[in-house]
C-alpha cells in the first residue's frame, strides 16, 4: 500500500499542470483555435476544398515581390539604425549626468503614442502645408511659398521617411531594454577593466557588450518581429500599395477588396507573414546560440 507521504508526493506531481491549465486553456481558445482556423482557411476554396490557389494568387501578384523587398529593406535598415542609436543613448543615460532623468522622460513620449497617433502627427507634419514646412519657413530656412515635398519622390525616399518615423517611435523602446540591462551589470567588472589599463572602447567591447549579450538579443529579436509588422503608418502616410509591405497586403485584401475569395487570400498572406516572423525568430536564436557556443569554446 502507498504511504501518506508517497500519496502526498504523487499529488504534488500534478500541481504544476493544474497551475498552468488556465493559461493553456486561454491560449487554446484565443490563440491556437484562431491560428488553426486561419491556416485551414488559407488552403480552402469557395467549396471548402483543399487548394493552393490562394497562395498562387499571392505569388503571381506583381506587387508581392515589391512588398517582400520593401519589408526586408525596412527591417534591415530600421533595426540596425534603431539599435545603434538606442545603444548609444543607453550608454549616455547610464552615466547619470545632470538632466538625464528629464531627457529619459522626454525620450519616452514617442513610445507611449499609439501607431494611429504617430501616423496622424507625421501625415499632418509632412504634408506640403504641414507644420514641418511651416516651422522651416518661420525659421527662415524656406523662402516665400517654397515647400518641401517630404512625401514625394520614389519608393527609396518613402522608405527613408518610414524608417525615420519608425525610429523616432521605437528607439525609446530599445533604449529602455538596453538601459535596464546596463543597470544590472556589476560595476566592479568594468572598474577592473580600467584598473588593468583598458581604454573605454576596450572595456565596452570586451566587458560591457559580452555581458549585455542576452539583453541585446532580446531587444533585437523583439524589434525584428515588430519591424515585419509595420503597415499602419505607411498606409496613413501614403495609402495602400504606394509603398507595399507584407502586412499591408493582408489588410489590402481584407478591407479594400470585397468578396470571400479575397478574404481567403488575406488569410494566406497572414499565414505567410507569420511564417516569415517565425523564421526570423528561429534563425536569430540559432545564430545567437551558435555564436555563444563558439565564444565559450574559445574561452
Amino acid at each position: 500500500m502507498m504511504s501518506k507521504r508517497q500519496h502526498g508526493d504523487r499529488q504534488w506531481l500534478f500541481a504544476p499542470y493544474l497551475l498552468v491549465a488556465p493559461v493553456l486553456l486561454y491560449y487554446t481558445m484565443f490563440w491556437l483555435h484562431p491560428v488553426g482556423t486561419a491556416l485551414v482557411g488559407s488552403f480552402q476554396d469557395a467549396e471548402a476544398h483543399f487548394t493552393f490557389a490562394n497562395y498562387l494568387t499571392i505569388f503571381r501578384d506583381p506587387v508581392f515581390p515589391r512588398a517582400l523587398l520593401n519589408t526586408c529593406a525596412i527591417v534591415a535598415v530600421s533595426v540596425t539604425l534603431e539599435f545603434v542609436v538606442a545603444f548609444g543613448l543607453a550608454l549616455l543615460i547610464s552615466k547619470r549626468f545632470a538632466g538625464a532623468g528629464l531627457f529619459l522622460a522626454l525620450a519616452l513620449i514617442p513610445m507611449a503614442l499609439p501607431p494611429v497617433a504617430v501616423g496622424a502627427i507625421w501625415s499632418s507634419g509632412l504634408a506640403s502645408y504641414g507644420w514641418l514646412n511651416s516651422l522651416l519657413t518661420r525659421a527662415g530656412l524656406l523662402e516665400g511659398t517654397e515647400k518641401i515635398a517630404f512625401l514625394g519622390g520614389g519608393a527609396g525616399r518613402a522608405i527613408v521617411v518610414i524608417v525615420l518615423i519608425d525610429a523616432w517611435q521605437v528607439i525609446p523602446f530599445m533604449m529602455i531594454i538596453l538601459l535596464a540591462g546596463m543597470q544590472n551589470l556589476q560595476c566592479e567588472l568594468r572598474e577592473a577593466g580600467y584598473v588593468f589599463g583598458g581604454t573605454p572602447w576596450r572595456v565596452l567591447r570586451s566587458i560591457t557588450i559580452p555581458l549585455l549579450r542576452p539583453t541585446i538579443q532580446t531587444a533585437v529579436l523583439l524589434r525584428l518581429i515588430s519591424a515585419v509588422q509595420i503597415w499602419l503608418i505607411i498606409v496613413m502616410l501614403y495609402g495602400f500599395r504606394t509603398v507595399p509591405v507584407l502586412l499591408e497586403e493582408v489588410m489590402f485584401y481584407q478591407e479594400q477588396l470585397t468578396g470571400p475569395e479575397h478574404r481567403r487570400v488575406a488569410l494566406a498572406y497572414a499565414v505567410l507573414v507569420a511564417g516569415v516572423v517565425s523564421a526570423i525568430a528561429v534563425a536569430y536564436i540559432r545564430l545567437s546560440t551558435r555564436r555563444d557556443r563558439s565564444t565559450y569554446a574559445a574561452a
